[in-house]
């Protein structure tokens, strides 16, 4: 039998014989913590899947890169999540813009609209050289990145803004664009949508050619915003790994945006990437219920009679008595676990979605808090190696593998296919 003489011997026993739960629980050094997180984001920066800044500047700042000085910290002066002060404190080294535009807009005023988004950003980028740098490739950004810059790229949020074309498709690739979603929050004339009534049942026989021909391309395709049978076709066809480039844990928050167990189980084959998301309802099981039980009540008021202009006053004693719940960095941290946990760790990533949210989870209010959820993982354990994948190493990965298979295609000839041979 062991003979223990010091409290610190009792202590590495339990510790021991505990084995990683006790570990992971025990205090630790919130500076040490702090300096590992820093060493961390040196070594590999956050590489962030989706930002929404580009249409904040067109809608409220008339397409204006330089209305608001992002150089600046912004948080007092303005709602904007983003600027080039905190993306620095963030550790941010590669941000995918969003060229988003609203999935109302007919597909060719959507097509025009991203087009101008693409410009916008461009010019954003353009307006401060010192900081920012467009790139198109995995060499780009670890090139950007060393020369102390942050890596830009383009995605747009919506398969509409192809306006069913093969050649606008090729046009947005020429112009930058590395990772199209494909669908919004509506379901398109050849892939469903997770928050519409589905059409298809996934993907069309065009809606599979625009996969191939991504992949053709070199252009990621991305799994946001798409239904479960849209994600299966999708992981059917494709020769890359895809993305979910703003997306959470359905077992953890049961909201349709977010991506299935038996969709996460299928990832390590495909090699791709869940960018787990900071927006509120998909992240809090409460913040999704509560939202649920405020869109009864309003509908249940319209009922009654109530008109549109009286909605508001109307609402208030309900949202009194029940005030909205806040997510935490907590919840965010419990999907990346469980994403880690279901599909490896090789299989996550972050795409914040700032910018392109109303309200945020606690401690997650702008682009310079990645390194407080970055403590919270240190707290449960994640080694710094894993954390480096989570951070960028998993997108350029997932970004080398895409560019080997456009390689490997780029003999093959032009995708020719229209949706009009589908009949309808």
């Amino acid at each position: 039998m062991m003979r223990l003489t010091t409290c610190a011997s009792v202590a590495a026993l339990l510790t021991a014989l505990a084995g990683p739960a006790l570990a992971q629980t025990a205090p630790q050094n919130e500076a040490a913590i702090e300096r590992r997180v820093q060493q961390v984001l040196r070594r590999s920066p956050i590489i962030d899947g989706h930002n929404d800044l580009p249409w904040a500047l067109r809608e409220n700042h008339g397409s204006n890169p330089t209305a608001v000085d992002l150089a600046q910290d912004q948080d007092a002066a303005t709602d904007l999540h983003t600027d080039i002060t905190r993306l620095r404190r963030g550790g941010v080294g590669g941000q995918f813009w969003s060229v988003y535009v609203p999935a109302s807009m007919t597909p060719l005023e959507a097509a025009r609209a991203t087009f101008e988004q693409i410009d916008l950003t461009k010019r954003m980028i353009a307006a401060y050289p010192g900081d920012l740098e467009l790139a198109t490739t995995a060499a780009d950004i670890r090139r950007i990145q060393r020369d102390g810059k942050i890596a830009s790229l383009l995605g747009i949020e919506g398969g509409y803004s192809i306006a069913e074309s093969m050649g606008l498709l090729r046009e947005f690739h020429r112009s930058g664009v590395r990772y199209m979603t494909l669908t919004h929050s509506t379901t398109t004339a050849w892939a469903d949508s997770a928050t519409d009534d589905p059409r298809h049942g996934g993907l069309t026989p065009f809606g599979e050619e625009v996969v191939r021909e991504m992949n053709r391309l070199g252009m990621l395709v991305d799994l946001s915003h798409v239904s479960e049978s849209t994600m299966a076709d999708a992981l059917n066809v494709t020769q890359a790994p895809v993305i979910f480039s703003h997306s959470s844990a359905r077992a953890v928050a049961n909201h349709n945006r977010n991506v299935p167990d038996a969709i996460l189980r299928r990832l390590p084959e495909n090699g791709g990437l869940v960018m787990v998301t900071f927006v509120p309802s998909f992240v809090s099981e409460a913040v999704r219920a509560w939202g649920l039980a405020r869109d009864a009540e309003r509908e249940r008021l319209r009922a009654q009679g109530v008109t549109e202009a009286a909605l508001g006053a109307a609402m208030q004693p309900w949202l009194e008595a029940n005030p909205q719940p806040s997510a935490t960095i907590s919840d965010v941290a419990d999907h990346i676990d469980h994403v880690r946990q279901t599909a490896g760790v090789d299989h996550v990533g972050i795409g914040g979605d700032f910018d392109g949210v109303s309200s945020l989870p606690e401690g997650l209010n702008g682009v310079d808090k990645y390194p407080d959820l970055l403590a919270e993982l240190v707290r449960r354990g994640w080694s710094d190696a894993d954390l480096e994948k989570l951070t960028g190493g998993n997108l350029l990965r997932v970004m080398r593998a895409s560019e080997e298979v456009a390689a490997r295609l780029s003999s093959e000839p032009p995708s020719l296919a229209a949706r009009s041979g589908e009949g309808g």
